[in-house]
Parts: structure tokens; sequence; C-alpha cells
């Protein structure tokens, strides 16, 4: 697991060697083990790498790679996990390698074909090539969307990286706020792709390479895309054969992703996923699986480590449990600062925590990641489903008598979820269970201050689905589900907070259950399989039925996360309230300031629980605050710290 970075210049400017070592070294967190810089002879393009050794050790893998004569050149972060069989059959055709590292099979094969090799390439990545002769640049990203890269483009340049915070050191690049971003943040959490917090700087999407040539020319290919079959297409598939289609697949993931030249482990929350994962891993490797979980002191509805701990014992692994009182205003500014800007989903202060611990005795870790999105594991999905069959009279009654009602003390308390139930409801089926999961819905317009909502092309913060709702006709109401949280939250939330808690340590994660053709498999299981009754993920509870203790498989799913509604009454209160009812708080030139201290002032009372918006608001006040330092630091040192 690495950091990249690099320009394609298009002014006839050479780029600067040591611009690209500023640029590289703010990922240093990414690849602390070694790095490296390439500046093309012919002038106009330039790459530079952080790396983590994972695979191959030696200096022989070190990047940016070349081919034999120098005309190709490669920067690359994540795991290729087929390379095995794809260096055999270029070995067979002639290729000489001089390393063991997967990062020289991208090499031999774009050699062959170009940048439609991507397609061949079974993994987690982001990828650079820079092709001298053809004065090519291509930039790629792994089918979910598990490793980012970012680029910003102008008339004159064209700069990549893994991480944002690393154009601060380009002289060329200004990192400017996008108001278009405001509305979706403040709805989802998070800015969907390809779009960003700053003008002018877009991801590569899941699933897709660029060409960019010599005039600027950007030329994106889709070589992925996940479909789900219409109904009349789901083929009839006995329950026997579905079983052992997923098991056969899962363990098949699981064993790909053990391939590892350094200590290796799995993070343990003794919910069903990870369950399974540490499950497989016990039967696959020669010694005890290094386990990790964690727990919050001071409320249960968050401390998952009873069922973690028996897990452990179960597969007698080597478990590490952390328990911790986490200062959470120690923490806001630093996870700011790796997420390049706020990030409304709480739950990355455990996974930065454990991800710290978790480094201390292993580099690598596998995770239960993705096995929600695959096989239906939220509840949100089994409510967005069962309000079809709500009578329409009783649901508005419902909807208007859990309005009047007060809040309860936390948002995983029932009531709290049959309030989101029924506020949910009057949406189409594809937009409930975001709604379900949104941060600020009907009262969004409220919150943005009106001279913000005028400026905006379209304040609608769902339209980046429409390409998705495009691909949707004909599909079951699940199957619509699904697509749209894997399009956008899968990408944009999880993936994005594991790949960043993550890497903010040096260390990398794998997710087994978002293995490639596990996914295809699953996605074209007929419903029933997947999500029955109030039965989530029936098909992989049946594929897994001895490994999973029946204290885990019987267990309420809770999910990760932490207590932040407690935290605003109690720890958070103080720095809250100087922090969001200050005059000069910047929030205040694109959000009401009345209704945001009324927010507060409602959740101190105990009117409602509003811990999630409360963080949400408070990270983006934070953000504005340090934007201005972080542009700083760049022009008065190379790098600055992140932590």
């Amino acid at each position: 697991m690495c950091g990249i970075c690099g320009e394609r210049r298009f002014d006839r400017q050479r780029p600067s060697a040591a611009q690209l070592v500023a640029m590289r070294d703010r990922l240093v967190h990414r690849g602390p083990d070694s790095s490296g810089v390439f500046v093309s002879p012919l002038g106009p393009a330039a790459l530079a790498f952080r790396r983590l050794r994972i695979i191959d050790l030696t200096a022989n893998a070190n990047q940016p790679m070349a081919n034999e004569d120098g005309s190709v050149h490669v920067v690359f972060n994540g795991e290729i996990y087929n390379f095995r069989e794809l260096r055999r059959a270029l070995v067979a055709r002639g290729h000489r390698f001089r390393s063991a590292s997967d990062t020289e099979t991208i090499v031999h094969l774009y050699e062959e074909k170009g940048p439609e090799c991507i397609g061949d390439l079974e993994g987690m990545f982001a990828i650079a090539i820079w092709d001298d002769r053809a004065g090519r640049l291509t930039l790629a990203r792994d089918r979910a969307g598990k490793k980012p890269l970012f680029y910003y483009q102008s008339d004159r340049v064209l700069a990549f990286a893994s991480e944002i915070k690393a154009f601060l050191s380009h002289p060329d690049v200004d990192l400017e706020i996008d108001p278009e971003s405001i509305p979706f943040y403040f709805t989802h959490g998070y800015v969907p792709h390809p779009a960003t917090f700053y003008r002018h700087v877009r991801q590569v999407e899941p699933g897709t390479y660029l060409t960019i040539d010599d005039r600027g020319r950007i030329v994106a290919h889709r070589y992925w895309q996940l479909d789900y079959p219409a109904e009349a297409e789901i083929r009839r598939i006995e329950p026997g054969e579905a079983i052992a289609g997923i098991r056969q697949r899962l363990t098949a993931a699981v064993e790909r992703r053990l391939i590892s030249d350094v200590p290796l482990g799995a993070f343990l929350s003794g919910g069903i996923d990870s369950t399974i994962v540490v499950g497989l891993m016990s039967q696959l490797m020669n010694e005890p699986v290094k386990t990790f979980s964690i727990g919050f002191e001071g409320d249960a509805a968050y401390d998952e480590t009873p069922f973690a701990r028996l897990v452990a014992e179960r597969f007698k692994t080597s478990h590490t449990e952390f328990r911790v009182a986490p200062s959470a205003i120690d923490l806001i500014d630093t996870l700011i600062w790796h997420h390049d800007g706020p990030f409304g989903d709480s739950s990355a202060v455990p996974t930065y925590i454990v991800s710290k611990l978790a480094r201390e005795h292993v580099t690598v870790v596998l995770t239960g990641d993705g096995g929600d999105e695959v096989f239906a594991g939220y509840r949100r999905f089994w409510a967005a489903l069962q309000y079809e069959r709500l009578p329409r009279t009783l649901a508005r009654a419902g909807g208007a008598l859990l309005s009047r009602l007060p809040a309860p003390g936390h948002e995983r308390h029932w009531f709290a979820q049959a309030q989101r139930f029924f506020r949910a409801g009057g949406a189409a089926v594809d937009e409930r269970a975001t709604i379900w999961n949104a941060l600020f819905h009907d009262d969004l317009a409220s919150l943005l201050r009106p001279e913000l909502i005028s400026g905006l092309a379209s304040a609608d913060p769902m339209r980046h689905l429409t390409a998705e709702r495009e691909r949707m006709a004909g599909r079951s109401a699940l199957s619509r589900l699904l697509q749209i949280n894997f399009a956008s939250y899968l990408p944009d939330d999880l993936l994005v907070k594991l790949d960043r808690m993550t890497m903010a340590h040096g260390l990398e994660a794998r997710s087994p259950f978002l293995d490639r053709e596990l996914v295809e498999y699953a996605a074209a299981l007929p419903d029933r399989l997947k999500l029955s009754g109030r039965r989530t993920k029936g098909i992989l509870r049946d594929a897994f039925t001895d490994l999973l203790p029946p204290e885990v498989e019987r267990r309420r799913k809770m999910g990760f996360g932490v207590p932040v509604g407690a935290w605003f009454r109690g720890s958070l209160r103080a720095y809250a309230r100087e922090t969001l009812l200050a005059p000069t708080a910047r929030y205040r030139e694109m959000l009401s300031g009345p209704f945001v201290e009324g927010l507060l002032q409602r959740h101190l009372t105990g009117a409602a629980n509003l811990g999630p918006q409360l963080w949400s608001v408070l990270c983006f006040e934070r953000w504005l605050q340090l934007l201005p330092e972080w542009r700083r630091q760049a022009r008065l040192q190379p790098a600055p710290t992140g932590s």
C-alpha cells in the first residue's frame, strides 16, 4: 500500500523534481518505508511515490518502476491479487522480470495491451502509467473504488495524487472550496464521486481508467460496472447450489488476500462478516490469526468486544482487545486532515484508533467490509421494502404520531430508527434507504443560507444517482437499493473511511467481500436468498453455519460507531458551544447561524437527538478554520504533519 502523485504538463514547462518530492512527502503516512521520483527526459510528465513494503521487500520492487527500455513508467497503490497468474502468462510470452512484485506485472501487461490491460487486473488499486512513446498518461482505479485517486486539471497541467493534501504543495493548484459540494455533504456526510469539496479537483471513478493526451484531452473508459439482472432475467437456483457458490468464492477471496511478506491479521468486530473472514483465515493459515477489536468505555450500545472475544476463543486467535475512552476533541482535526475535509461519519473515530493500535502488531489486516453491501445486511434495506407494504393512511398516521414524541437517548435506540423509518416513507424506494441514512433532508433548506442555495446549479442532493437510476429499469426494489448503495455509500463513505484511517498509520486493509467474482455472483442471486422477512444475509449465514457461533448468528446488528450524541452532552459540550455559537464562526457564511444554534440547543436540552448532525457541522466549521492554515504551512515548509 502506498501513496502516488505526479503531473502531466501542457505548457512546455519541465516538471520540477523538487516540487514532486514536496507533493510526495505529504503522503508519507501512506508509504513510510521508501520513496522515489521520475521525471521524463522528454519533459512533459513526472511521477512520484511513497512505499509501504508488503510484497517483495527488496529495493527491486521500488517505484516508479520502468520497463526494460525505460519507455513506460508506473506508480501503483494497492494489491493485484492475480499477479502470479498474470506473471506466469507473461513469462511464457517472453517477458523478463527482475522483481517478485505485483507492480512489475502491470508494467509488462501494459507493454502488451496498453491501457486496456487494466481490465485484466483483479485487486484494489490506483495506478498511473506514463508512456513516453505515446505521450500518454493513464490513470486507473479499481472496480469498487477501494483505493483513491484524485486529479486537478487546468490549461497548464494535470496533477494527480492519492490524497488531495498533496496538491497543497503544487503552485499551480488552488484548493478553492466548491459551494456545489455543500448540500451533498450535509445530506450524506460525504461528497459523492467524482466531485470533491474543491473546484476543479475530481476523482477517477471506480471501475474506470482515464487517458490524457498531449493536448490535455481526457477520455474516460468504464471497464467494469456492477449490474443487477432484471427481475425477469434472474435464473432459478437451488439453495444448495447457491450456498456452495458463495462458500467457494468467499474462501478463494480470503485465500488470495493472505499473500503478504509482512505480518498479517484481521479486524474482528464479532459481527457476522468479520467472524466469517476470521474463521476462514483460521482454516487457511498455519498459525493463529492475529485479531483486533475495540470497545468504548461507558456505553454498552457501542461495545462489541464481548462478541469479538467469543469469536476469538472459538478460533483460538491471538487476540488483542483495546478498550478506550477517546477524546474526540483531540481527534477531530486529525480526522479532517486525513480526509482532506469534513467527514460526517463519526465511525471514523474507532476505525482510526483500532488502526493505530493494530499497526503496532501487523502491517496488513483483512476486514469484513462489504458484506452488508453485497448481501443486503442493513436494516434500512428491510425498512425501505416494508414501507411498500404499509397502507398509506397508517404510514401518515404513524409518522405524525412519532414526530410529536420525545427523542430517544441515542441514535441506535429502536424509537430513533422508527422515526427515521417514517421520515423516509414518502420517497421512491431507491431513495428511501438514502434518506434513512441522511443527516439533513427535509430540513436541508433551513440549514443552508438562501444566498448559497440561489448560487447553486442544483440543490438536489440526489442528482449524482441519475445515471444509476437510468440503469435500474426492470430491477426489483431490493436490487435497486443494493445498486444505489454500491454506487455511492460504499465507495464514498465506507471505503473512504477504511482507506484514510488505516493508511493514516501505514496499515493496509483488504476486503474479501468485495472480490469481483463474489460480488458478481451474489448480485445475480434471487432476492429471497439475501433478504427474507427480517432475516438479512440469509444465503451468507447458511453458507457458513459451521463458522458462526449461535450468539453471533442471532445477535442484532450493531455496526461500528461511537456515542456521538452523548459526547455532545458531555465531553464535547463546552467545545461545541464555544465553536458553534461563536459570532465569528466561519460556517455562518454558508449555513444559517440561528438554525445551527437551534440544533445545539435542542440536543443539549434533550428535546431531540442530533449528535450526527452536530458532528457534521462541527467538522465543517473546523475544516473552514484549518484550510487557511494548511495553505500557509504548505508555503512555509515542505510537508506538515497530519497528526
